[in-house]
């Protein structure tokens, strides 16, 4: 009796021994994702590669990230960027417009642009084996677009439209008005479709002039994500974008003098608004000399979390590294982000706040009905009653 029991508890641990030695071997069959890394690469002309590969994506991203935007305009030729993104899909000198959407349906990618005061994207998302069309497709955009004089005319006509639908929008309002507050005489202070004269006026060469000032390989940048290998983008670029020639000197100077950016901007839904104005004020001011370890705390994990969730996907990663690398010629890697984020302390935060927020000069902007707003001395006054 008792050798039985010792052999049936010997076969049960035997058996929860094997049991758990599987649960173990199966942990191994789950693939080891190692660190993305971004590689870049720049052609001779002067036109930046730059990738984030995932050997298991089964799609991938490419794009032309290009340093300019509508501040690259001046007074008479604004909105002439944002002109541009509309023609982008009308027509090359190779392909017709039925073409360039017949090709893009036939392999289920998905194309599309937009402008912005400081660059102007084109990209797509297609699979891995259609990236060399892909990257012909957005070149040929980029280098032989038509511009022809009929769809000139009709993209106008839309963007008047366009013009009108924005205007009833009343958040893209008061952000271009603060832009034209705070950057008074300056390009950023213009709007990105332009004034509604220069719309109606915009000429081919208007167009022709932005691209050959603008459209050149040093203020681009070509990026990929998800399954295209560096070395595979590098050639498709050396292919289709090294025949571009290198900027020339007065591109080069344009760009140097513009980039100048705001220190910090804010804006706000106005209900109540001398309420408002002033407790806005009283937790800036408070934010420069009374800042407590749970709130920044608190105040970072809540930052790590939009980041990180805000790259969920190939297209996200793309946006993130064109945008870091033609901001600030570098993409700090979200592990790298995250470090950075940590290491802030209340002291970083008061500090930073006393240097450009505390008795800072603010631009305020308001829509609607504003007669309780207070005039700019008013809310300087605030400030310095809030820090007493």
């Amino acid at each position: 009796m008792a050798a039985r029991r010792l052999a049936f508890n010997f076969n049960r641990a035997l058996k929860s021994r094997t049991a758990v030695n599987a649960i173990k071997s199966r942990g191994f069959a789950s693939p080891i994702t190692l660190p993305a890394t971004t590689q870049c690469t720049t052609l001779s002309n002067g036109l930046t590669i730059a990738t984030e590969y995932s050997p298991w994506a089964k799609t991938s991203s490419v794009g032309v990230w290009i340093d300019a935007g509508s501040r690259a305009e001046t007074d008479e030729t604004n909105g002439t960027a944002h002109f541009l993104e509309h023609l982008a899909f009308k027509g090359t000198n190779k392909r017709t417009q039925h073409q360039l959407e017949l090709e893009i349906e036939n392999m289920g990618a998905h194309l599309n642009a937009y402008t912005s005061r400081e660059s102007t994207v084109y990209y797509a998302k297609s699979f891995n084996s259609d990236v060399p069309k892909t990257v012909d497709i957005l070149s040929d955009i980029l280098q032989n677009s038509k511009l022809d004089e009929g769809a000139i005319e009709r993209e106008r006509s839309v963007i008047l439209r366009e013009q009108e639908e924005v205007d009833k929008q009343l958040e893209e309002v008061v952000f271009d008005h603060l832009h034209a507050t705070a950057f008074q005489g300056q390009p950023l202070g213009r709007t990105i479709l332009g004034p509604r004269e220069n719309i109606q006026s915009i000429q081919r060469s208007h167009l022709t002039e932005y691209i050959k000032t603008n459209y050149t390989p040093d203020r681009m940048v070509l990026v990929g994500a998800g399954g295209v290998p560096h070395e595979t983008l590098v050639q498709l670029a050396r292919e289709h974008f090294g025949s571009l020639p290198t900027a020339t000197p007065a591109s080069a100077a344009l760009a140097a003098a513009q980039k100048q950016v705001p220190d910090f901007i804010g804006s706000d839904n106005l209900t109540n608004l001398d309420d408002l104005v002033h407790f806005t004020l009283r937790e800036w001011t408070r934010l420069s000399f009374n800042v407590t370890e749970a709130e920044v705390e608190r105040a970072k994990a809540q930052l790590k979390a939009s980041i990180l969730l805000s790259l969920d996907g190939t297209t996200a990663i793309a946006e993130d590294i064109g945008r870091q690398i033609i901001t600030t010629g570098r993409r700090m890697l979200p592990e790298e982000i995250e470090r950075v984020i940590g290491k802030i302390t209340e002291k970083d935060v008061m500090d930073f706040a006393q240097k450009k927020i505390w008795d800072q000069d603010v631009a305020v902007s308001a829509v609607g009905s504003i007669e309780g707003l207070l005039d700019l001395p008013r809310i300087r006054n605030d400030m310095s009653r809030n820090a007493s």
